[in-house]
């Protein structure tokens, strides 16, 4: 019984490790992205291309309007109402 305990403890403590790892990696990318945008923000032959693509992505896929038809069936709404 004591094994099988350190097992599980074991298991999730390198979970947890594995959980952290891959945090601060994602963190370490985006504060990357952070500053490559930064640096072209600043460099003006490149800055307006940046900042046009950007408006453009976000007013294509942030902004952009979706029935709530839609939303419920890619969600399974129609599929069992019951269960929602």
């Amino acid at each position: 019984m004591k094994n099988r305990i350190q097992n599980t403890q074991y298991q999730l403590a390198r979970k947890l490790i594995q959980s952290e790892n891959q945090v601060k990696q994602e963190s370490k990318i985006a504060y990357l992205k952070v500053q490559s945008w930064h640096f072209a923000i600043n460099t003006p032959e490149i800055g307006q291309a940046y900042l046009a693509e950007a408006s453009s992505m976000i007013n294509k896929s942030l902004l952009c309007f979706v029935p709530n038809s839609f939303v419920l069936s890619e969600e399974g709404y129609y599929l069992c109402p019951v269960e929602n």
